[in-house]
């Protein structure tokens, strides 16, 4: 065992739809339902969301596959996986910066994703006290900006998102993870389906607007940026380069097709983007406001709505609901990597690693909230630190990792032993070849370089 890794029984999946659930709940989380809509928003509506899907299927899959395939290999944390796997393709062994860098950026992006996710709980609440009911532009952006300000607030519900998340975690593969996605991601569907009837029935015409607005092709709106923004964000959305995947990867039996099951998750992911434009994007119009408001979208927009329509409160509860959700589902997979790192590297148990790891990040998330308010004014490069982190890790640390995985599986691994883990006839296998050896590195290299533009 190399890196001092001890030597434990691996966990499994105990189903193949078990993993994809997990993995699907891992991939929709606040990237779908909070981000999307707002890049959609901004980025000229159907030209953002056709670039996205393109980039979905060519980019994303592709390295989704590979995360899995170099997980599966190695049955370690993603640390340990790349140095095994390197060392038995008669790599270097520094191969393992790939999951140093994966690991390091999933604990860093949860520590920020915790206090978002306290935002969505605390907003279930808020929509259910009638806070929004009968408020306008200033109020709603108040609302917000008095719970920022607000650090015993944001201290009590970023705690709570986050013991949720350690609760989850600290249960197991089959008792924690894939049990929790078997209950939330059918739930989720429930919601988002319910949402989105719900926005047809009282919006009227800004339904088949809001449809336009996501899917009739505007080929003259598709810029530069709006691409290279399609392209981050179907990184961001499939959570890839965050050391969540190979991990996942790493408790998965040979009996799973990697190909027919990253399509099945990149399809679920892609449902959940575009149900949730269609469930807000017609309350955006139906109301006279703006697509294009950016991050405030979920927090400062759609409150407008919710307290300016009929059954306002009851769809304000059930969204944050399902925002919560979703965020849960991502949350502990990026718990995950650092937890399976603890348990392999030391002699802590399951219930030790997680209880280590969410202390750790819990506080690194305070650090995050007071950024809003009392550290307002402590700047890194001119962000605050909750922005700082996420600019390292969403244009620096994940796009790097994801890089180093496309190039490790494109070029480092023996090209036939992957042509028989995947099952592709010759055609097919030549095509990925070519997508992992070229296509994806350019476009990867591509969104690092418009990273620091």
């Amino acid at each position: 065992m190399s890196g001092g890794t001890k030597k434990k029984s691996h966990s499994q999946w105990s189903s193949r739809m078990g993993f994809m659930l997990a993995a699907a709940g891992s991939a929709v989380g606040l990237g779908n339902i909070w981000k999307f809509p707002y890049m959609a928003g901004q980025m000229g509506g159907s030209a953002f969301v056709l670039t996205y899907l393109i980039c979905m299927f060519i980019i994303g899959l592709p390295i989704l596959v590979a995360e899995w395939l170099i997980g599966r290999r190695g049955q370690k944390n993603p640390i340990h996986t790349m140095e095994d796997v390197a060392a038995a393709e008669g790599r270097s062994k520094s191969w393992r910066w790939v999951g140093i860098i994966g690991v390091l950026g999933s604990f860093l992006i949860l520590s920020f994703y915790s206090v978002i996710g306290g935002w969505a709980t605390d907003y279930i609440f808020l929509a259910g006290s009638g806070t929004f009911k009968g408020l306008h532009g200033d109020g709603t952006s108040l609302v917000f900006q008095q719970f920022l300000g607000s650090v015993s607030h944001l201290l009590t519900w970023h705690t709570v998102f986050m013991f949720a998340t350690a609760l989850i975690v600290a249960m197991g593969v089959g008792a924690g993870l894939e049990r929790s996605c078997k209950i939330m991601m059918p739930g989720l569907g429930v919601l988002l389906i319910g949402l989105v009837i719900y926005a047809a029935v009282v919006s009227g015409p800004s339904f088949g607007r809001a449809f336009t607005f996501l899917f009739t092709p505007n080929w003259s709106a598709i810029t530069g940026k709006a691409v290279l923004a399609a392209l981050g964000h179907a990184f961001f959305s499939l959570s890839l380069g965050m050391g969540i995947m190979m991990a996942y990867g790493s408790y998965l039996g040979k009996d799973v097709n990697l190909i027919s099951t990253a399509r099945t998750v990149v399809i679920l992911d892609v449902i959940v983007a575009m149900l949730s434009g269609m469930a807000i994007f017609p309350l955006v119009f139906a109301n006279g406001l703006q697509p294009g408001e950016g991050p405030g979208l979920i927090f400062v927009t759609l409150p407008i709505a919710f307290g300016n329509m009929a059954g306002g409160t009851i769809i304000g509860i059930l969204f944050f609901i399902f925002l919560t959700f979703a965020a849960l589902t991502s949350s502990i997979s990026l718990l995950e990597p650092t937890v399976e790192l603890l348990e392999e590297k030391t002699h802590l148990g399951r219930k030790s690693a997680t209880l280590v790891s969410s202390v750790v990040i819990w506080a690194l998330g305070i650090a995050c909230l007071l950024s809003f308010n009392e550290w307002q004014d402590v700047t890194i490069f001119g962000k605050n630190i909750f922005d700082s982190l996420d600019y390292l890790t969403s244009k620096l640390m994940l796009p790097l990792t994801g890089l180093g995985t496309i190039i490790f599986a494109g070029w480092m691994m023996k090209q036939e032993t992957i042509r028989q883990e995947l099952n592709l006839n010759p055609v097919i296998f030549a095509g990925w070849k070519f997508l992992c050896r070229i296509v994806i590195p350019v476009a990867v290299i591509a969104i690092l370089i418009y990273g620091f533009m």
